[in-house]
């Protein structure tokens, strides 16, 4: 209809207005033929770049397509509209899919594990059952309400849990004979500070780092100055927590090079399992450290031709954790012997043991590197004031949490010594000197954290590695 219109009116421009009629027929043509498709698209392209940036001397061609051929451009015009439209929704879609994707760890792990869980859903322990009297507890009603109203320290105590897991998967894909014990331990708290995403008193390391070495069985971790340097024949404990909110995890293993190493730290490694096997409500402690020694002393060791019982270090122990309290006030035993005390419902405890090659007995060393702050001590004068200054360093950044020499540097402290010593001297600091056998033995550890909840007994520690 356009074109005979035009025709009547003006007869020079008629020859330029059949044009596009033929190019519409020709392309009609084209479309006929499966194999010039793709020859069809290139000519509607290059058409509609035409009619967006004309190049000199394609006016006239853009008057036509104006006049002559608004049906042939409006329809070429609705495919890549409809192309723009379905890539929009595709963005949106990607986009969206982006937003509720969980963050991936990185490596090494950057992203603290608030980050990773926003939703504060974190993962669970090892979930056991409880036996005999308590089986009932699993599928109670009343019991799983009451676990209920347990959830927001189990929050805390796994989010802490998770970041211990993290870092110590992390620790072992480098720890390795010729670092020093100091590059090891700061390497290792760097790491759990981002996980943790350390918060003052809210969140942050429980306790320093432990790397006892070979006879050298527990609070050894190193002082300012400390070149001691990890050696392939050594054992060593690595044993570190974290907390939120005073929520401690306090969770320990054994890393060792030599293979002769293994039943030893295997013997460890059964002796904790089999104590948490036994741990429960209403489980007696004595009977527990009963079950923990028949396991640890089944074990022999062969070093150098001679072989070496396991035994058990009689006067280390599991304890109980209270929020920002370490050790709460119950022990659980790893011998034979002890106080009948039961286990209750809603306590966390540290399962661990000792095993050693040497006399299965242990006492303080010198050189002290563990400190920590007496939770029940009341007011104390002091009359120096450098003490009362470091006193005040420790309240606002460790409070009743242990603490190291070389983390009161951290916290900026010089010339501190004396002022430590003294407030040791009045009773306000306990003092925590590493722990040794006989020099010559070997000694291991695993350690794991549990909680006795209502319903059932939750490993929190627990993790792929042990």
């Amino acid at each position: 209809a356009v074109v005979s219109t035009q025709s009547t009116g003006d007869a020079d421009k008629a020859p330029q207005l059949e044009a596009p009629v033929a190019k519409k027929n020709k392309k009609k043509k084209k479309k006929k033929k499966p194999a010039g498709e793709q020859q069809e698209e290139g000519i509607s392209e290059a058409a509609n770049n035409n009619e967006e940036h004309p190049a000199n001397g394609a006016g006239e061609n853009t008057n036509e397509a104006a006049e002559g051929g608004a049906v042939e451009n409006g329809n070429n015009a609705e495919a890549p509209a409809k192309k723009k439209k379905r890539k929009k929704k595709n963005n949106a879609a990607a986009n969206a899919a982006n937003a509720n994707a969980k963050p991936i760890q990185t490596d090494p792990p950057t992203i603290s594990i608030g980050e990773l869980f926003p939703d504060g859903d974190f993962p669970e322990g090892e979930i056991c059952q409880y036996k005999d009297d308590n089986l009932w507890r699993f599928s109670s009603q009343e019991m799983k309400m009451k676990d209920y109203a347990f959830e927001e320290a189990l929050r805390d105590a796994r989010q802490a849990a998770e970041a211990h897991r993290t870092v110590r998967k992390y620790v072992q894909s480098w720890i390795k004979p010729g670092l020093t014990m100091t590059e090891i331990c700061e390497k290792l708290e760097d790491c759990s500070r981002r996980m943790i995403k350390e918060n003052g008193l809210e969140a942050g390391l429980a306790f320093p780092t432990g790397c006892s070495i070979n006879h050298c069985a527990a609070h050894y971790t190193p002082n300012p100055g400390d070149k001691t340097v990890l050696q392939y024949d050594d054992v060593c404990k690595v044993d570190f927590g974290t907390h939120i909110n005073g929520r401690i995890i306090d969770c320990a293993w054994t890393v060792h090079f030599n293979p002769k190493f293994d039943p030893l730290v295997n013997a460890a490694k059964a002796a904790t399992n089999m104590g948490i096997k036994c741990a429960g409500i209403d489980a007696r402690l004595n009977e527990i450290g009963e079950a923990i020694q028949e396991v640890m002393e089944s074990y022999e060791v062969e070093l150098d031709g001679k072989n070496y019982q396991v035994k058990c270090i009689r006067n280390l122990n599991g304890h109980s954790i209270e929020p920002y309290k370490i050790h709460a006030g119950k022990t659980v035993p790893i011998i034979k012997g002890g106080e009948a005390i039961k286990m209750e419902e809603g306590e966390f405890y540290a399962i661990e043991t000792f095993g050693s090659t040497g006399k299965g007995l242990v006492h303080d060393d010198v050189d002290c590197s563990h400190y920590m702050k007496n939770f029940d001590i009341g007011h104390v004068p002091i009359r120096i004031n450098r003490a009362k200054g470091l006193l005040n360093t420790i309240n606002r950044q460790f409070g009743t949490l242990a603490f190291c020499k070389r983390w009161v540097e951290r916290a900026g402290e010089t010339k501190y010594l004396l002022a430590l010593k003294h407030l040791c001297d009045l009773g306000i600091v306990n003092d925590y000197p590493p722990l040794v056998d006989q020099k010559g033995c070997y000694t291991a550890q695993m350690e794991h954290t549990i909680v006795l909840r209502p319903t059932c007994k939750e490993v929190i520690s627990r993790g792929d590695d042990y």
